[in-house]
């Protein structure tokens, strides 16, 4: 990606510390910090509208992390956030513009990347996170439930919560962060999701077999 300050060569460990430096030198956090992301339109079929609550309810309950923030959208959210940077400069960031190199940027270097979808009939930004080796932070619903599954469970690739409530995003945050510290085990997850093979040849693939079984012919 030539957005990118730094590329992936292997390691990918330095790979997403190089990146983070970059995020945090332009929002004025600490690297060393489990760094949170949004990216996205702040409308409320993407939940973003619970997030200054979450954000400032985190931020509270032990300052655990730094948030950094990228998007457009309701005029009072646009407020909210501008609000939330002033209050808690240093562990909260936003660039309230469309910036299509920033948030490769971002996607490269947070640890984590929010997504309390109301609704998300597929859902992009989970898959880029999984890529650039970003854990996703999901509300299981839609294509969401779909890609991401909980770090609970065998072979998980994100941190998943049911309900469209505060609380639950503030959890998702907290299990989020208790992660952050266990560094083997954010080494073993950020590889298998950056392994993971998202792409219509997988998905075709898919579908063949599945059409071969009902059907019982081999297509061609």
């Amino acid at each position: 990606d030539p957005m990118l300050a730094t590329r992936f060569d292997g390691d990918v460990n330095a790979y997403k510390a190089a990146n983070k430096k970059v995020i945090c030198e332009r929002f004025g956090l600490d690297p060393f910090r489990p760094l949170f992301s949004f990216i996205g339109r702040l409308v409320g079929e993407k939940g973003a509208d619970l997030l200054p609550d979450a954000f400032e309810q985190f931020i509270n309950e032990g300052d655990r992390g730094s948030v950094a923030l990228l998007g457009t959208g309701e005029q009072h959210l646009h407020h909210a956030f501008g609000h939330l940077a002033y209050q808690y400069q240093g562990t909260f960031g936003c660039s309230l513009a469309y910036n299509e190199t920033l948030s490769h940027q971002i996607y490269a270097g947070a640890d984590f990347l929010l997504m309390p979808s109301r609704v998300e009939p597929c859902g992009l930004n989970q898959m880029y996170a999984q890529r650039y080796g970003t854990v996703p932070i999901v509300r299981r619903i839609g294509g969401l439930k779909d890609t991401v599954h909980d770090i609970s469970m065998s072979g998980g690739t994100g941190i998943t919560f049911d309900q469209l409530r505060v609380g639950d995003i503030v959890h998702a945050m907290h299990r989020a962060a208790d992660m952050y510290e266990h560094w083997s085990s954010m080494t073993l997850l950020r590889q298998r999701m950056m392994g993971i093979d998202h792409s219509w040849e997988h998905s075709t693939a898919t579908y063949t077999r599945l059409y071969e079984r009902i059907s019982g012919k081999k297509l061609h």
